[in-house]
């Protein structure tokens, strides 16, 4: 019962990460989704997009402490640490 709970918490991260990402490209950028993501990446800040990506995750996160829902808010806690993991990696690599 609790891996399932860690899980759609983790679950809930991740697309909160995405749809983060998503707005911040959509709100921000004066081009399209994939075009973006093609400039961010030939020019080095697509790791910096997905971190403020991660910004929602704040919300998932309080939202499940504030409901007692504490082993979903670990899963959202799991899922900014293996984006934060992934933006380390893809800076350094």
């Amino acid at each position: 019962m609790i891996k399932k709970e860690i899980a759609i918490g983790f679950a809930v991260g991740l697309i909160a990460n995405i749809v983060g990402a998503l707005l911040y490209i959509l709100l921000f950028s004066g081009t399209g989704i994939a075009e973006t993501l093609k400039t961010a990446f030939a020019e080095g800040y697509l790791g910096s997009i997905f971190a403020l990506g991660a910004l929602l995750n704040l919300i998932a996160f309080f939202g499940f402490l504030r409901l007692r829902r504490d082993y979903r808010a670990r899963g959202v806690l799991l899922a900014t640490i293996l984006t934060a993991l992934l933006t380390l990696l893809y800076k350094v690599f």
